[in-house]
């Protein structure tokens, strides 16, 4: 009998019913399961427990039984049979307790040392006596095979309906099931238009960062439905983050493909989940064409291609990222001739400008070794400017009309989603206004709600509407006529559009790209370029290095024999000014000057004007006043009379003479009236 193992010393202590029911939904169908272990008191009172001493846990109604973490009410049941504090334990059958054999027998161990019984709708059960405790373990062991068969028969019919492309899902954004189980396009419009772009975007730029980067820049929002809480299914605009548009892009059902098996997902010891994506090659059920989509299977194949090259991480077959900001030209599609790895790019500053030089550094990064070899990226980069521009000419035309399209489609796909936003703004401020207007004026509390909710909308309505009017008149600029013409008269000239500063180095590189699959890389004696174009076809070019600085900086033969040639004739300064009329430059294309024609002079030692007429003879002002017997300023008043002839040797026209040789300058009489002595020349005879 029941009653003979109840004695006085678990009379002495509290009886404890533990209620559980494993789902919400259980808790509100189930409701008879749920009266019967309520009642399971009173047989705690018949065994002789008074009623303020029996506790009831039922903090856990909705949880499963599957695990102890996150089950409040279990643990503390098990707490309480720990400190000896518990004379019974209730529960309606041990499924209640536990669905798990580990929890079940931790709990039966407990309550065999502490003296605890256990009670059940069959019965009182005494865990010391080993007849109960086996009769215990085996009720707990089929409680959790009951569980095991259960999962096991929902999950073979979940497999069945996935083989057929049956199991319904959670649809993604953009996405929604029909009445009938049909997974359709999302009715909503805006969504719609949303969904589109990303995907348009997407196929014209090649990058997922670009295409949150437009949106971003044209203001535009993307669409988010809440999947749990009091907004559960709800739908959000927020701004479009990189990580969302990279969801959207590896994410097949919008390709119209059901798709079984993409995440693989485990249970933690603390009752969370841990959710692990599964490699595509481990995909249980891939059925394409099953319900409508954005996009074709081909279309997500290829971005899926896309995605793959634009991954920046080493090895593999990652070998190309997307089109990014900086010059070099060859960016993500530069092969190392010497070990096969991908180059990466170094940028520098040199002669003012952005450098860019291809290294290979593979061995460098992995293996602590030296770097594999370096080239010089100004050399190669017009290099491959020119072939472009050669392989270019036959389709110039077909290019600048392909662009012409490509602005006028943006422009058109942009203003259709800001149009719909504000559509949609229009139609929740009308619903508002109704919803105002039909309220009772004497319920204050629901019309002054109703009123501040009327008075958002119509705010939200004028700043959509000013958004919309700001952004159309500045992509009204876009698509007029003489952006038209200009397309089309650059067509001409594609040489131009190249090398036009205002072209981003991004574009470049998408042109690049839709030619040549790859370019490798040999710095040899001379840099030997193999360059990969599409289709298969090859090019192989050899360019000379590029000097090193001493020689670039080094002036040029011929303009040494220029400057020696031109100071026999001039000073530093004039030499300067001659070479500027006849065009020379130094090695950084500027003029030359004073101090430029000085530097050269010395380092090549060149022999100034000075030392040149000295050679030649000709004496200083001083020198020809000792000679003559006058003063230095009668020397001056000769020469600027004719009477010497004087050659200016520096920048401060400071002078040397030629000597009159046998000649002689004789002192004459002035007259009466002369205000200075006069001369003349006398010739030996």
């Amino acid at each position: 009998m029941p009653e003979l193992k109840v004695a006085p010393q678990h009379l002495e202590r509290d009886a404890y019913l533990y209620i559980r029911q494993s789902t919400p939904r259980q808790v509100l169908e189930n409701a008879e399961s749920t009266k019967r272990q309520y009642a399971l008191r009173d047989r705690a009172l018949a065994l002789g427990w008074p009623l303020e001493r029996i506790h009831i846990l039922d903090c856990d109604l909705g949880k499963s039984g599957s695990q102890s973490a996150g089950r409040d009410g279990f643990q503390k049941l098990v707490g309480e049979v720990a400190l000896s504090k518990a004379g019974l334990v209730m529960g309606l059958e041990v499924s209640r307790l536990a669905r798990n054999s580990a929890d079940w027998h931790r709990l039966i161990e407990l309550c065999s040392l502490a003296g605890t019984l256990i009670l059940d709708e069959d019965g009182v059960y005494d865990p010391a006596n080993f007849n109960d405790r086996l009769l215990l373990g085996l009720k707990g062991t089929m409680s959790e095979a009951e569980l095991h068969f259960l999962k096991t028969r929902m999950r073979g019919g979940m497999i069945n309906k996935a083989r057929r492309g049956e199991l319904e899902m959670r649809p993604p954004v953009g996405l929604v099931y029909r009445d009938d189980g049909v997974l359709i396009l999302d009715p909503d419009a805006e969504v719609q238009a949303a969904m589109r772009l990303v995907f348009e975007t997407f196929d014209r730029t090649g990058s997922a960062m670009q295409t949150a980067k437009l949106f971003h820049e044209q203001g535009l929002r993307f669409p988010r439905r809440i999947r749990k809480g009091l907004n559960k299914g709800e739908l959000h605009w927020v701004r479009a983050a990189h990580s969302r548009i990279l969801q959207v892009l590896h994410n097949p059902r919008y390709a119209g493909a059901f798709v079984y098996g993409r995440v693989r997902t485990r249970r933690l010891p603390d009752g969370n989940h841990s959710t692990t994506k599964v490699p595509r090659s481990e995909w249980q059920f891939v059925i394409p064409g099953t319900h409508a989509g954005y996009i074709t299977w081909e279309q997500f194949e290829a971005n899926q291609k896309r995605l793959a090259e634009n991954a920046l991480g080493f090895g593999g077959v990652r070998k190309a990222g997307p089109a990014r900001e900086g010059p070099a030209l060859l960016q993500g599609r530069v092969i190392c001739g010497i070990c096969g790895e991908r180059m990466s790019i170094h940028y520098s500053i040199a002669y003012h400008q952005v450098a860019p030089t291809y290294v290979c550094q593979e061995a460098s990064v992995r293996r602590a070794e030296k770097v594999c070899q370096r080239v010089p990226g100004s050399v190669v980069d017009q290099a491959i400017s020119n072939l472009l521009l050669e392989l270019m000419q036959p389709i110039t035309l077909q290019v600048a009309l392909a662009v012409q399209q490509e602005v006028e489609a943006r422009v058109i796909e942009t203003d259709a989603l800001r149009r719909k936003h504000v559509e949609r703004a229009q139609y929740e401020a009308e619903l508002a206004r109704r919803r105002y207007m039909k309220v009772d004026p004497d319920h204050r509390l629901v019309a002054d709600s109703l009123e501040a909710e009327w008075n958002n909308k119509l705010r939200t309505l004028a700043e959509a509407q000013a958004h919309y009017e700001q952004q159309t008149q500045k992509q009204r600029l876009l698509i007029d006529s003489q952006t038209r013409e200009q397309l089309l008269s650059l067509a001409a000239d594609f040489p131009r559009i190249w090398n036009d500063p205002s072209v981003e180095p991004r574009e470049r590189k998408r042109i690049f790209r839709l030619l040549i699959e790859d370019v490798t890389l040999i710095n040899a004696e001379a840099i030997q370029v193999h360059v990969r174009l599409r289709g298969g076809a090859t090019r192989s070019l050899s360019l000379a290095k590029p000097l090193p600085i001493a020689q670039i900086r080094k002036t040029k033969p011929t303009v040494v024999a220029e400057i020696d040639a031109l100071l026999e004739q001039y000073c530093d300064r004039e030499v300067a000014e001659v070479l500027n009329r006849h065009g020379r430059r130094t090695w950084q294309d500027e003029p030359f000057n004073l101090k430029k024609i000085a530097h050269i002079r010395q380092a090549f030692k060149l022999k100034c004007r000075y030392s040149r007429l000295r050679a030649k003879g000709l004496l200083t002002a001083k020198e020809m006043s000792l000679r003559h017997g006058v003063t230095t300023t009668t020397i001056n008043l000769w020469a600027r009379e004719g009477r010497l002839k004087k050659h200016r040797y520096d920048n401060v026209r400071r002078c040397l003479y030629e000597p009159l040789g046998k000649d002689a300058i004789l002192k004459g009489h002035g007259g009466r009236r002369a205000t200075r002595p006069t001369f003349t020349v006398a010739q030996a005879g």
